[in-house]
């Protein structure tokens, strides 16, 4: 039997943090990215009040609209989403942390407010502030050829490393076929199989190109496990050590992280994670995942929070210097991403119904969808869910309560 069917969704909670005043523009993430990639010691920084000094919990008839958004949305399609989390951030600086639903569906226990998930897609945003920092450096050229870095990698009908570009690569104009397509058998099969990523790529090269490099635009997760070994060839250091040293680090995330190889878990508080391949089989608890068949295109952890933190600190200017930012926010049309959605390098912008636009990405892995959006004016937020939209409808009702989040 579904354990969704026994434990009811438990009330929301919400509590509130006063974070520093943003001035400066912040990035913006949409849920693009959730049909095409659902297969990807932290240091110091400022102390946050333990829950049990600010949760305050809501009752269903709660004033609040995000709190009312996230509570319809887990009661939705006969609680489809075991539970969800989110952080709105305004901006004056205050952050608003939300849940609703139930934790662990096998213990009830609560959804933790800004708990650990697994972030998915976004990691690729994490990649490309590296790949352009190192072209800040002058160790990576946006418009070299992949050969420059790795000579006679990609081959293969229609692909040819010596024509496709490391700009290509972040913007997904390569025409690289995307390795998740042709993992076979479902999701969990692979769900604690260690994928290198020179595997994952040969399940791409074995495919003919989707298109000639610069001609269209095509999604595809193996554009950014190129990305990825690209910094491993220049730096000659693991990926996740650069992206942890040039980024995490650098902006004092607590818990956000590249899981090492062999690391299942989810380190901090975190809601469990739920996927079914077949409809007719009860969900499965896939909180514990080797998630390296992600990697540099989908393997990190974060929270709500952090995520709103981390793209503020791009788009604001200190993780990239303006030259490398601007690159970044250099955008081509993205079909099939939603109305007047584009791609730059690694990034997204997506129009609000209220004016303007956001800036960010998206991402999803097995059982964790997140969706975050940030505006210019230091608005931001981070919707989490604990099992992955299957329809465009669900989809469209995480942008929707998003944009109502950034807009209200």
């Amino acid at each position: 039997m579904d354990p969704r069917s026994t434990r009811p969704p438990s009330a929301g909670s919400h509590r509130i943090r006063r974070g520093p005043l943003r001035r400066t523009a912040v990035g913006a993430l949409t849920v693009a990215a959730v049909s095409a990639f659902a297969v990807g010691a932290p240091p110091p920084s400022s102390a946050q009040p333990a829950p049990s000094q600010e949760a305050a919990v809501h009752t269903r008839a709660t004033t609040d609209q995000v709190q009312q958004r996230l509570d319809a949305l887990v009661a939705a399609d006969d609680h489809y989403y075991p539970a969800a989390l989110a952080t709105l951030q305004r901006a004056d600086g205050y952050a608003h942390d939300y849940v609703a639903g139930t934790g662990d569906l096998a213990t009830g226990s609560p959804v933790p407010l800004d708990g650990e998930v697994r972030i998915g897609s976004n990691t690729k945003t994490f990649t490309a502030v590296t790949v352009l920092q190192l072209v800040g450096e002058g160790r990576i050229g946006l418009d070299r050829p992949v050969d420059t870095y790795l000579p006679g990698l990609l081959r293969g009908h229609g692909i040819d490393g010596r024509v496709i570009t490391v700009r290509q690569l972040l913007q997904h104009t390569s025409g690289l076929p995307n390795y998740t397509y042709f993992l076979a058998d479902g999701l969990l099969p692979h769900l604690h199989t260690y994928l290198e990523p020179r595997k994952l790529l040969d399940y791409a090269l074995a495919k003919p190109a989707d298109f000639a490099p610069g001609t269209s635009w095509q999604y595809s997760n193996t554009n950014f496990l190129v990305a990825g070994l690209i910094v491993e060839a220049v730096t000659h250091r693991p990926l996740s050590e650069q992206i942890t040293e040039r980024v995490i680090n650098r902006i004092g995330l607590q818990h956000t992280y590249f899981p090492t190889v062999g690391d299942q878990t989810v380190h901090g508080r975190h809601p469990h994670a739920y996927h079914k391949d077949d409809p007719a089989k009860p969900l499965a608890d896939v909180t514990e995942q080797d998630p390296s068949f992600g990697w540099a295109a989908g393997q990190m952890i974060s929270t709500p929070s952090e995520l709103n933190r981390f793209f503020t600190a791009l788009l604001g200017g200190k993780l990239l210097a303006p030259a490398q930012l601007e690159q970044m926010r250099t955008t081509v049309p993205a079909p099939g991403l939603g109305k007047g959605v584009r791609y730059g390098l690694g990034l997204i912008s997506t129009p609000l119904s209220c004016g303007g636009v956001s800036w960010g990405h998206g991402g999803s892995i097995t059982g964790y969808s997140t969706t975050n959006a940030a505006t210019d004016d230091g608005r931001a937020a981070t919707i989490a869910t604990t099992r992955l939209p299957q329809t465009q409808e669900q989809v469209s009702i995480l942008q929707r309560d998003l944009d109502e989040a950034l807009c209200r």
